[in-house]
């Protein structure tokens, strides 16, 4: 982790804490050993997104300190819906989409957590492995008489949804924190684990699985909460026009997950390196001076999109994203794919060509030009190409008189045009 502080001031130190059930016990708990602690995850999508990263890579920073991480799919729960920092009430969903997105998920917490070390391996279990045999009168009796309605209500998520008339919470969603709070007694119980982290907005989960814990087993356990994450202007975090950028790479490329993190607004980047990357104080701090006084570098934004690319999609990957994405910076295309040009693609305004017209004696630069809108007449554009703004596939063309044929296109369909430093339109031959 680069530095000898505890966990607990390394999460401090990283802006990692929102709330904590009694900060001095814990502190002297997690200095006196390693400890077992939790996370849910539920699997509402067939893919953790962004906004899943602070709680699963807080576990991996417990275990790089010596801890225990257990992540919980939540098979049981995820089957209820969670009404933590939501206005209406979920859809319910299949048996069969939860199947299939428990065991996508699982895939990917197993890439993140090490489940191999022998010294403190990470545990991967589903919730509904100790919920589903449980019988609806059972768990009344036996968990249901622990719970006071009146402390239930007075939990924020319940009550903030109680409070809205026309939604309300069904009692599906209410009888939600009674689940994770059982989770956390069967974790206690079975797996001695005495710590559960979470989202902010878990608060009142998490303390009525501590209170079933001292009612239960006698045992006091701890809960630490991280902060729900914000943009500097307010929007929320992990959201883009297009949606949420997830981590599996079918679902949101590596190239456009790279650049999600590029483009932090300037206010964030520095956040987000404590946040989301593993770098050592030092070097966070070296960036955030080299921030402070060259902004307009954008190193903290880069070594920010490499950290957290690399450790979501390896290095090969955030590679290929790196030059991609120096490429509409003009940087060269020898050895690109086929599959991250077409995400370029997708950043620079497109029009069609009729392929027809590359045949034989081809097209005149300077027609394209005019018909990709990059130059206002052909007037302009000898102006531009005398004046060595024009650039065909990212290399600067300075004839007047030059003829794009089909052994221009790339990958025998695209041509890359450019005026100026970031003009860019896209040429497909149809």
């Amino acid at each position: 982790m680069g530095n000898k502080n505890s966990i607990y001031e390394e999460l401090e130190w990283r802006g990692l804490v929102a709330d904590c059930t009694d900060v001095t016990e814990l502190q002297k708990r997690l200095d006196a050993g390693p400890i077992v602690l939790y996370c849910g995850f539920d699997p509402t999508a067939d893919s953790l997104h962004v906004g899943s990263l602070v709680p699963l890579l807080a576990l991996r920073r417990f275990q790089l300190a010596g801890h225990h991480p257990i992540a919980v799919a939540g098979g049981a729960t995820g089957s209820i819906g969670d009404p933590s920092g939501k206005t209406a009430e979920r859809q319910l969903l299949s048996k069969e989409t939860l199947s299939a997105n428990i065991a996508s998920m699982k895939q990917q917490l197993a890439r993140w957590l090490d489940f191999e070390t022998n010294i403190n391996p990470a545990r991967l279990v589903d919730n509904a492995d100790w919920t589903a045999p449980v019988s609806f009168l059972d768990f009344l009796r036996d968990i249901g008489k622990h719970f006071s309605v009146n402390m239930m209500v007075a939990k924020e998520s319940v009550r903030a949804r109680m409070e809205d008339r026309e939604t309300g919470i069904s009692y599906t969603e209410f009888s939600y924190m009674l689940l994770q709070a059982f989770d956390f007694y069967h974790l206690c119980g079975e797996h001695q684990c005495e710590l559960q982290i979470g989202g902010s907005d878990q608060w009142g989960n998490i303390t009525a699985g501590i209170d079933l814990c001292r009612k239960k087993l006698g045992k006091q356990v701890y809960g630490l909460t991280l902060p729900l994450i914000t943009n500097a202007d307010g929007t929320k975090f992990g959201k883009t026009e297009a949606g949420a950028i997830w981590l599996d790479p079918k679902r949101t490329s590596v190239y456009r997950f790279y650049q999600f993190w590029i483009r932090t607004d300037d206010r964030d980047v520095i956040r987000y390196l404590k946040y989301f990357a593993f770098l050592p104080h030092a070097e966070v701090q070296e960036l955030e001076i080299q921030h402070r006084e060259k902004p307009e570098g954008r190193v903290a934004h880069k070594a920010l999109a490499k950290a957290v690319t690399t450790l979501i999609h390896g290095e090969n990957a955030t590679s290929e994203a790196i030059r991609a994405s120096e490429i509409l910076f003009g940087g060269g295309l020898e050895g690109i794919s086929q599959n991250t040009f077409l995400e370029i693609v997708g950043e620079a305004p497109s029009k069609q060509i009729e392929k027809a017209k590359l045949e034989r004696a081809g097209a005149l630069l300077l027609e394209l030009l005019v018909h990709s809108g990059l130059c206002s007449s052909k007037g302009q554009a000898r102006k531009d190409i005398e004046g060595g703004g024009i650039y065909l596939n990212n290399l600067r063309e300075s004839n007047i008189q030059r003829a794009i044929t089909l052994s221009d296109l790339l990958f025998g369909q695209h041509l890359l045009l450019r005026k100026g430093k970031r003009n860019y339109v896209v040429l497909t031959a149809q």
